[in-house]
Order: C-alpha cells, then sequence, then structure tokens
C-alpha cells in the first residue's frame, strides 16, 4: 500500500508547473488536458512528483468561489507538506535563486535541518535535510 497523489489547488497550472518544476525541481510526470470535472468542465490532469518518487501532487485548478478560497490555506495556515532532500543547503541555495519565498531561516532541530517556505499557491512547506555534523 501506498500513498499515490495528495491534492494541491492552484489558481493556474502553467504557473504551478514552473513553479514545482522550475523552482523546487520536481519532475512533470503527467499533463493530460483532455479531462472534465463531474459537471463536465474541462480540466487537465496534472501531476508533479519530486525526482524518483513514487507519491505525487496533483495540481488541481480551483474550480468556483468555494475552491478559490481554500488555494494557499489548504491545512488553515499551519506547515501541511514536507519535503526531505539529502543536501539541505544546495536545495535552500537553488529554491532561493529560483525565487522560493522563505518564511524562516535554516534551523537545525533534533530531526534535521529545517526551513519554512511558501508554495505557489501560499501553503507552507518544511524544507528538511539531515543534521549538521
Amino acid at each position: 500500500m501506498h500513498l499515490g497523489l495528495a491534492a494541491v489547488v492552484v489558481s493556474d497550472y502553467d504557473e504551478a508547473i514552473e513553479f514545482f518544476v522550475g523552482a523546487l525541481g520536481f519532475e512533470l510526470a503527467e499533463d493530460s488536458p483532455d479531462f472534465s470535472t463531474h459537471t463536465g468542465a474541462p480540466k487537465r490532469w496534472v501531476v508533479v512528483r519530486p525526482p524518483g518518487a513514487i507519491t505525487g501532487l496533483l495540481l488541481a485548478r480551483a474550480a468556483g468561489a468555494e475552491q478559490e478560497a481554500v488555494i494557499g490555506r489548504q491545512v488553515d495556515g499551519r506547515v501541511g507538506f514536507f519535503l526531505h532532500v539529502d543536501d539541505f543547503d544546495a536545495s535552500y541555495r537553488r529554491m532561493s535563486g529560483a525565487g522560493v519565498r522563505f518564511l524562516t531561516r535554516p534551523r537545525d532541530e533534533d530531526y534535521g535541518r529545517v526551513a519554512v517556505f511558501l508554495d505557489i499557491a501560499g501553503n507552507k512547506w518544511d524544507l528538511i535535510g539531515p543534521g549538521q555534523p
């Protein structure tokens, strides 16, 4: 058993793809434009995932005011996503250079090195890597 996908509600597919692929370094696993919602409205099926990962993110464009209201607040302001990397410092530098907005400076915790950043929609993520020797 494994978790296949988790959805992130976004306002624009292409901007979200650029962020997750370009800024975070994820892979575009699928981009299929010929889908429709349960109401028949057109949509794309867009999946991104970290290189080598099984679990991916479904980038789901908001449909209507109710879904637009949760963009960036999917976990009500808490950190809701956790990106583990092998080289924290290199990832932090690359992501910062790509325009990723970090809310905290890197800090060392018992579980490793961590910094909080925002995704394209405004959701909070932890970037987590091994602790400093």
